[in-house]
Parts: structure tokens; C-alpha cells; sequence
């Protein structure tokens, strides 16, 4: 659960980093419905669809080893005119090293389709690493792709209050801030509120400890709303209709504020298995797909 620490507030005003209309992307997985890998083929149909129904040309993921995911979308992405944000997962070794190795082995072939490497998913948030773990972490991928941005991406909490000062004060080059109206456990009505109000708390701290509004490029690296099927947190409410409203209010606001966005996800992903929520209660995470497993539309994503 990440509360905000002040009341939500209908922001008037942006902070000083944004000025022309934000870019949308789009979280993506590795897997097809039934649990099984992606390949080329497969990244590009997802990139047709996601293409057609928003206009947008830019995707994040999570492990650039996961699935292969790095051998296999960066063709599909050069293919099909996209650009990827690549992950690699530092918790464990294991993972870390692949990951690195993925990045060296393929995106220095295709750095052209690489828009950014994200170190990390919320390792601040679940206290696995201190900032300056994990900014060593970040320096050492920085080192296999020197010409790429290259940063982390983490909850909006742990950057307003301090957690990742290091990061920020350790010559990043780009930072993925996680914002969502439903996680706060908000009803859809105050869901934007709150979201905005979070976003401007995380990016307003990043530009104090930095001491600049431009010398780190800041994204909502995640914001979403689960829909029919999905588990309801607290007063948000899962719905088709809740979803829509969130990413024409919220989404869309955002982007006209001028805050680059990725919705979480681009499709369902019913291999997934049931969860257990903070509140513990079970959590169906098979539903937060902007569109359905077969790339299906369920309401429109052009703001």
C-alpha cells in the first residue's frame, strides 16, 4: 500500500519539468495467454495492436533475459517501428547477471530500438536494496550501454520521502515513477486526485535533491486500473467502466499535463496465478490489461 501523506489535491499546477504533451507507453510481458514464451511474431502482433488502438510506439518490460525477451522484441521492435524501455531485475544474482548479459549480447545491437534500461521494479519499495545498493547496481549497466538512458523505476513513496535520494543524486539518467489511483484504494471519483497528487509529491522531491527540473528525464513508469474479473482494493472497485473512466481522467490528464505515462499493462495476462494483496485478501492480477489476452480493445485509447 503506498498512502499518500498529504490530502489528495486537484493540482492546478504542473511542476516546472513538464511543458508540451506527454508520450504514452504501455507495460508488456513476456508470456502469451497460456503461460508459454513470446517470440518476434508474437511482439509483433501485440505492437500492431497496441499501435492501432493508442497511436503509441513505446513499450516497457521487466527482465531483458526473461523469455528471451530481449533477442526476441528488439527485432520485432525495429520491425514494427517501436521502442522498448528494458529491464533488468538486480534482486538476486542470478537474474542480474542474465540480464546483463542479455543487454550485451543484443541491445548493443539494436540501440536504436533501446530507449531506456530500467534497473530495478520497486526494489526501494520492498527494501531490497538501500539507494546506494542500488545505484551501484545502476553504474554497472550504465557501463554496458554507455549511450543509453539508464535508470530505475520505483514506487512514488519511496521517492517523496527520501529513500532514493541516492539514486537521484548519483547521475541517473532517467527515472520510472509508480503512481496508482487504485492502490491507494480510492473510489474512482477521487482516484485522479490522488494520483496527481502523488506524482507531483515524487517529482517535486527528485527536482529538490537534484537541483534541476531537466537533468533527469522523469516518467510515470506505471499507473493503471484492473477491469471486470479483476479484485477491488479498499473503496477502488474493479470495472471495465471504473478503467475507462481512470484512463480518460486520469491518463489522459496526466498526458496533457505533460508527464510522459505507461499504463499497466497492454493485455491481460490470465497465466498468472492468485495472489495474495497487502490487505490480505486474494488479489486476481489476470485483469489489468488495457486490452484483452487476444488484443481485443475493451474501451478506447486515444485521449
Amino acid at each position: 500500500m503506498r498512502f499518500s501523506v498529504i490530502a489528495p489535491l486537484a493540482l492546478a499546477a504542473a511542476p516546472a519539468v513538464v511543458s508540451a504533451a506527454g508520450s504514452l507507453g504501455f507495460a508488456l510481458g513476456t508470456k502469451l495467454a497460456d503461460g508459454s514464451c513470446k517470440y518476434t511474431a508474437d511482439y509483433e502482433r501485440d505492437f500492431d495492436a497496441i499501435s492501432a488502438a493508442s497511436g503509441s510506439k513505446l513499450v516497457r518490460g521487466y527482465s531483458a533475459d526473461d523469455c528471451n525477451c530481449a533477442q526476441q522484441i528488439l527485432p520485432a521492435a525495429k520491425n514494427k517501428g517501436f521502442q522498448v524501455i528494458l529491464g533488468v531485475w538486480p534482486d538476486v544474482d542470478e537474474s542480474f547477471n542474465k540480464d546483463k548479459a542479455a543487454l550485451q549480447n543484443y541491445a548493443t545491437q539494436y540501440t536504436n530500438q533501446v530507449y531506456a534500461v530500467t534497473v530495478g521494479s520497486e526494489t526501494l519499495y520492498r527494501g531490497n536494496f538501500t539507494g546506494d545498493q542500488l545505484l551501484t547496481k545502476i553504474k554497472e549497466v550504465k557501463a554496458i550501454l554507455p549511450s543509453v538512458k539508464v535508470g530505475t523505476a520505483d514506487s512514488w513513496n519511496k521517492y517523496a520521502d527520501g529513500t532514493a535520494d541516492a539514486v537521484i543524486r548519483g547521475g541517473v539518467d532517467i527515472l520510472l515513477v509508480n503512481a496508482f489511483g487504485f492502490w491507494q484504494g480510492q473510489e474512482i471519483g477521487n482516484a485522479t486526485a490522488t494520483y496527481f497528487d502523488d506524482i507531483q509529491q515524487a517529482f517535486g522531491h527528485i527536482q529538490s535533491v537534484s537541483g534541476s527540473t531537466s537533468s533527469i528525464e522523469l516518467w510515470n513508469g506505471e499507473t493503471g486500473w484492473p477491469t471486470d474479473g479483476g479484485s477491488s482494493y479498499g473503496a477502488a472497485s474493479a470495472s471495465t467502466n471504473n478503467a475507462k473512466t481512470y484512463f480518460s481522467k486520469s491518463v489522459c490528464g496526466m498526458l496533457a499535463w505533460g508527464v510522459n505515462v505507461f499504463y499497466f499493462e497492454a493485455f491481460d495476462e490470465p497465466w498468472k496465478p492468485k495472489s495474495v494483496g497487502d490487505n490480505g485478501q486474494a488479489s486476481d492480477e489476470t485483469h489489468w490489461g488495457a486490452m484483452n489476452a487476444d488484443r481485443s480493445t475493451k474501451f478506447g485509447l486515444k485521449c
